[in-house]
């Protein structure tokens, strides 16, 4: 029994959105030291990992939950970045999610996750989008199906779909919220 259940208070959903690069930039693999690359990992997989491994419990005993773990377009391809700790643990969080979907499934528990595109969204991102410069900036848009950068209100609806009863009998999937790369 978690903390917050010995206190009355069950955790029906759990949205796993932390992530990011820890202040890191692109550089070539030979340059980058372990401790550097576990700092990545720990905050994008294993934070992931550890949230889900604390919910299971009771969700398992309620027979009910929902996990949305929130990764990135870099799991699927490449990092816009050139991080390769950050493309490699999101690219782990998407196989978390599908492994824990058929874990975790029999007890009404569905796991998914949401693959945002490029969003301006905090300093890290707004110093991204300010770095790539106003011609990379265009080719960025241009990439886009639908021509324009996505937005946190994007990505919160794929969430609140994942977490809602319309989505009761999907599990494992990964929904790419990216404008239509």
């Amino acid at each position: 029994m978690t903390l917050l259940e010995r206190q009355g208070r069950a955790i029906d959903i759990l949205v796993n959105n932390a992530g990011g690069v820890r202040g890191q930039v692109g550089r070539p693999i030979e340059e980058i030291e372990p401790a550097d690359w576990h700092a990545i990992v720990d905050v994008n997989l294993t934070g992931a990992f550890l949230m889900a491994q604390a919910v299971a419990p009771g969700m398992k005993a309620r027979r009910y939950g929902r996990i949305v773990n929130i990764s990135s377009g870099a799991g699927l391809g490449i990092s816009l970045t050139g991080i390769q700790a950050y493309a490699s643990a999101k690219a782990g969080q998407i196989g978390l999610t599908r492994q824990l979907a058929h874990e975790l499934g029999a007890w009404n528990i569905t796991v998914n996750n949401v693959a945002p595109g490029f969003v301006r969204s905090n300093p890290s991102t707004e110093r991204q989008w300010d770095a790539m410069g106003e011609a990379a900036q265009e080719r960025l848009v241009q990439s886009i199906a639908l021509k324009r950068l996505g937005s946190p209100d994007d990505i919160a609806n794929a969430v609140l779909f994942f977490a809602s009863d319309a989505a009761g009998w999907i599990s494992g999937q990964v929904l790419s919220v990216d404008g239509g790369k």
